[in-house]
């Protein structure tokens, strides 16, 4: 719709009200936009700047609060505790405002302002995960363990990333690892995974067992890498039953199908499931020192992949990268087997396995199969391994020894299958 005014007189008003308005829209927009910049400094005079320029604006009297709070040059409470009861005048559902004034009044030793602030944060935002975690924390700081729990239980569950703290927390109160899963964490898979992460890195193996056997009678569907991290950390502690027990466990819960021959001990020997990373699963590292470690669905001797191992002949490493953890009986004879295929394989140091093993006492040893070079078809390397008294694990790797020879580079390729390790007696005494 075009207004027409036939009066230049209010032609000329209505001209002057426009250029008066956006004028004032301009002074109102550059202002805005250089309080902006100055509290985007980061400094006190950039704070300070910002609350002349735009004094109805809360956050720019937060933003100042906090600098007087966190400052390590010139800290003063009591100028924080001043911005944020002016930010709060303006804005008073500023949960974040209440979160930082209760933490500069409970500083400064003043408890009841302390609390009171942590209640008026949570009338404001009652559903708030980092609301209920800050003032679970300040009631533990109390002694206050039931009303803490309570609160710090409503912020895992509203945010389930804060268990494995949540967990920590309350686990130094009360060691009791089924009665806080109970209360305190949500029942779910991240969660517990994620706790059982910080166990591990505190080396507390009954705690993050028990967290486990939780996990697992929730029935969810975990990948075995996800617990790889685990795995080798009762591997590394010699816990290797329960390791493999984990692993199994993990194993039925993804369904995860591998090709190994019946009572072979090492999992996965076909490299069927495609999983890697350490543990019991085939480690493949990087390419380094002119190796390169894959696996390939173009070569197999059975299923549907095999392992390439590729050299640029360039070196002459001494190679072990690609191993896997197994569980083994002590005193007891296996019979090793592998077939390996080659195609211009050079040197005189091929491919070839090492069985590694330790017993619980600390004696250590390790045996080697023959080596594969040049360029053969699928081939059968076997051999026959006993394991000493107490000898609980071994590690199997692809080794390949650096050369002395007169053409110590090593070129050419090698593709792997069907590994496996059977108990076929135990020796005679």
């Amino acid at each position: 719709m075009l207004l027409r005014l036939a009066n230049p007189a209010a032609r000329l008003a209505v001209l002057f009200s426009s250029l008066a308005l956006a004028a004032t829209l301009a002074f109102f927009s550059i202002r805005n936009a250089r309080a902006v910049s100055q509290a985007d400094l980061g400094t006190r005079a950039g704070y300070e700047a910002a609350v002349r320029l735009e004094p109805s604006n809360f956050e720019n009297w937060y933003l100042l609060g906090r600098y007087w709070q966190f400052t390590l040059d010139e800290p003063d409470p009591d100028r924080a505790v001043s911005n944020f009861r002016r930010a709060l005048s303006l804005n008073p559902r500023s949960s974040s405002t209440w979160l930082d004034l209760a933490t500069v009044y409970e500083s400064e030793g003043d408890l009841p302002a302390a609390r009171d602030a942590f209640l008026q944060a949570q009338r404001v935002y009652p559903l708030s995960a980092d609301v209920s975690w800050q003032y679970g924390n300040f009631l533990l700081r109390q002694g206050e363990i039931a009303p803490a729990f309570a609160e710090i239980r409503r912020a895992a569950y509203a945010d389930p990333k804060r268990s494995a703290e949540a967990f920590s927390r309350c686990w130094r109160i009360d060691p009791h690892v089924n009665a806080l899963l109970d209360t305190i964490i949500p029942p779910d898979r991240d969660a517990y995974l994620a706790i059982m992460r910080e166990l591990s890195s505190a080396n507390e193996v009954v705690a993050a067992l028990a967290v486990w056997q939780r996990l697992v009678s929730l029935h969810p569907r975990i990948h075995p890498g996800e617990v790889i991290f685990f795995a080798d950390f009762l591997i590394q502690r010699r816990e290797i039953n329960e390791a493999r027990r984990v692993w199994d466990e993990a194993v039925r819960l993804s369904q995860v199908v591998t090709g190994d021959p019946p009572g072979s001990v090492i999992w996965d020997g076909s490299f069927e499931s495609g999983v890697s990373g350490g543990a019991f699963a085939w480690s493949l590292p990087a390419a380094s020192n002119g190796v390169q470690a894959a696996f390939d669905r173009g070569q197999k001797h059975s299923g549907k992949q095999s392992l390439r191992l590729f050299f640029d002949g360039r070196h002459n490493p001494n190679y072990d990268g690609v191993c896997d953890y197994t569980e083994v009986q002590p005193e007891t004879t296996y019979r090793f087997s592998a077939w390996v295929h080659t195609q211009a394989l050079t040197s005189d140091e091929g491919v070839r396995f090492r069985i590694h093993w330790q017993s619980d006492g600390g004696a250590q040893g390790s045996a080697d199969s023959q080596d594969a070079r040049g360029t053969q078809s699928w081939t059968p390397m076997e051999m026959s391994w006993t394991s000493g008294k107490n000898v609980h694990q071994a590690r199997v790797c692809v080794q390949r020894n650096m050369s002395r020879g007169i053409a110590p580079r090593i070129q050419g390729t090698a593709w792997i299958d069907d590994v496996a390790l059977v108990p076929v007696g135990t020796p005679k005494p």
